[in-house]
């Protein structure tokens, strides 16, 4: 059963507002007193998940529902696909270009941190079709 669900629109290239959404998520699970680690793995994935589509994807949603037990994030865009999932799960494999790179990012982390932070994540992307990315993370009882 969802408890809540929501969703925001990322767009392409749009680096003004790039990191909103993960940061609506992030003040959605503080005002429901969640525990701050637990906080701080959603908002590295959903930051981390947001910036890929900002930068290599197309247009993109961000969708978070909070269940019993479980918060999930799923990330899809429209844009070209990743080509190679297993090489882009590597540390430091990038294919930022260099206006990323004078930015700031490309540093090969987004999908790395994506997996050390979550405790379920999927990829599926086919080249030309976009990209579907599925987290979860375990909400404890403490």
């Amino acid at each position: 059963m969802t408890a809540f669900k929501k969703s925001f629109n990322i767009k392409k290239r749009d680096f003004v507002r790039a990191g909103e959404a993960s940061i609506n998520v992030q003040n959605i699970l503080k005002s429901l007193n969640m525990d701050h680690k637990l906080i701080r793995r959603i908002a590295i994935c959903g930051y981390e998940s947001e910036m890929n589509v900002v930068m290599h994807g197309g247009d993109g949603i961000l969708t978070v529902e909070i269940n019993t037990g479980k918060i999930i994030l799923d990330i899809e865009d429209n844009g070209d696909g990743i080509e190679n999932i297993e090489l882009a799960m590597q540390k430091g494999y990038s294919t930022a270009t260099e206006e990323h790179r004078e930015m700031g990012f490309g540093a090969g982390m987004g999908l790395p941190n994506m997996k050390a932070n979550s405790d379920i994540l999927s990829v599926e992307s086919e080249k030309g079709k976009g990209t579907q990315v599925h987290m979860e993370f375990n909400v404890s009882a403490d």
